[in-house]
């Protein structure tokens, strides 16, 4: 009788290891870290969690700064068949008592300096606390030193959960999207040859590891390569550029891009190590795409993925890597442009909402059976919530969230349309477009535009700038100014907060 192979990512990650040796990640001060060493850690860790009483399925939540040992964490976990759920570590006391109470976690990690306003929120769940801080050090660290390495990885299968993450919460409560050890595994493997990804690459990880992009993207496509990552703290586009002829791939929200781009060191030359450029978790701007072609010789890759499915789209390794879309579905990944209301899939270039189906999609969202039923269509496909288009050629554009869009007299108003025509216009850094309520239009549309340093821009000029580009109905009725559009900690913009501060332009 020939046995199942372990389903546990854990498993998929490190049981056809042939070489331990090898380096896996180095930490911020130059330390070298071997795949064995990840394996021993992860095993004291895993032996530390189960004295504290964390058992299969359980959830562990954890809101801590980013280290290797926040990293190693996360692979212990999931090796000792527990659930992990990480936490922005940007959120109050008083948000970690909904996600708390809510995921009903055994154990929480957090920093020592919150490690007593956690307790009290711990204790209405039954659960223990244990601290990390930014240097991986803690009562966690301490607990796993006095710990074997030796771990048998806890068997589970392809459905079981091994990660719960919240989803950002731009608009209403946060949900908890159930992934499965295949969502992540399958997700990854994908990645990994669509992205020419070998042991040959060495990945600059700048992004913060409290969501998919850092955590499941960066680090999971990373080890499934045996490639190396270099862990940097956060964003530090000197560093970056300094460690560019030592690396091979950076992936990146679109303020990466932005802010390297403001480095006069950032040069031909010293990209020309660089193998590839990943961006996503926000859209770029095409005129981010176009600079940074100009500037370095790369074309940017731009992918399309969410906390509920991961990744869904990218565009080409090999072929046009096109400003302003997203790419091709993946391999074994269907999309599909359907009618909001309807469901019925529309033709090339018509604008509807996006939906897709594949092996990285979620289960569903924590103990919301109603709201998961809600945003899958009957044939499996799950309803996205992002409004574009599919072009001839079969490259997927986002046009907004449905939540963004404006209805305003009757017509659909798409807000990227009117954001790019505004984006364009000399003078203007970027620019967000909301609807407001408004007595004749039900809703006003409304742009907020943030103009760059020096320019000299009103109004009436941006009017002015967009007569005969637009149709009467799809023209801002207002042109409100900022010095920057709120963001939440993945660089997506906030409409909702906008759509708050201006809710009474119009009455």
């Amino acid at each position: 009788m020939t046995s199942t192979p372990n389903a546990n990512l854990f498993s998929r990650l490190f049981d056809t290891l042939d070489d331990p040796s090898r380096l896996a990640i180095e930490t911020p001060d130059g330390k070298p870290i071997s795949y064995g060493d990840l394996i021993a850690r992860s095993g004291q860790i895993a032996n530390f969690l189960a004295k504290r009483g964390v058992k299969v399925g359980d959830r562990v939540a954890v809101q801590v700064e980013k280290s290797v040992q926040n990293l190693i964490l996360y692979l212990a976990v999931v090796r000792a068949g527990a659930v992990y759920l990480p936490l922005n570590t940007a959120y109050t006391l008083n948000e970690l008592d909904y996600f708390i109470t809510d995921a009903e976690p055994s154990l929480v990690v957090c920093d020592p300096a919150k490690a007593e306003g956690l307790r009290a929120i711990a204790a209405k769940v039954g659960a223990k606390v244990e601290t990390l801080d930014a240097n991986g050090k803690g009562s966690l660290s301490d607990g796993a030193d006095a710990e074997a390495s030796d771990f048998a990885t806890v068997i589970r299968g392809n459905d079981d959960l091994a990660a719960i993450l919240y989803t950002s919460g731009t608009t209403g409560r946060s949900k908890g999207a159930m992934l499965s050890h295949d969502n992540l595994a399958s997700n990854s493997r994908t990645l990994v040859d669509y992205w020419r990804f070998t042991d040959n690459d060495v990945l600059i990880h700048a992004l913060p590891i409290y969501h998919t992009h850092g955590l499941f993207v960066a680090s999971n496509v990373t080890l499934f390569a045996r490639a190396a990552m270099i862990f940097l703290p956060k964003l530090d586009p000197e560093r970056i550029i300094q460690l560019m002829p030592r690396a091979t791939v950076l992936m990146g929200v679109p303020t990466f891009y932005t802010r390297l781009l403001q480095s006069p060191n950032l040069t031909k030359e010293a990209t020309g190590h660089m193998r590839l450029f990943i961006s996503g978790s926000a859209p770029l701007l095409a005129d981010t795409h176009r600079e940074w072609s100009a500037r370095t010789g790369h074309a940017v890759l731009e992918r399309y993925g969410m906390t509920e499915t991961n990744m869904n789209t990218s565009n080409p390794y090999d072929g046009e890597r096109v400003p302003g879309a997203v790419g091709f579905p993946l391999p074994g990944v269907a999309a599909r442009v359907v009618d909001p209301e309807t469901g019925k899939p529309l033709a090339a270039d018509e604008i509807g909402m996006i939906e897709v189906k594949g092996p990285n999609v979620f289960k569903g969202y924590w103990r919301m059976p109603e709201k998961t039923k809600a945003e899958f269509r009957d044939d499996g496909f799950f309803i996205t919530g992002d409004l574009g288009k599919i072009d001839p050629r079969g490259y997927v554009h986002i046009v907004g969230r449905g939540k963004d869009l404006v209805i305003s007299g009757g017509f659909n108003v798409y807000p990227k349309e009117i954001e790019s025509e505004i984006d364009a216009i000399d003078g203007v850094l970027e620019s967000a477009v909301i609807g407001l309520p408004h007595a004749d239009f039900g809703e006003g549309v409304t742009a907020v535009v943030v103009p760059q340093a020096g320019a000299n821009l009103d109004e009436a000029s941006i009017l002015r700038a967009l007569d005969g580009r637009l149709a009467k109905f799809k023209m801002p009725k207002r042109v409100l100014f900022e010095d920057d559009l709120p963001r939440n900690t993945m660089g997506k913009v906030q409409k909702n907060v906008l759509r708050d501060k201006y809710k009474s332009l119009y009455s």
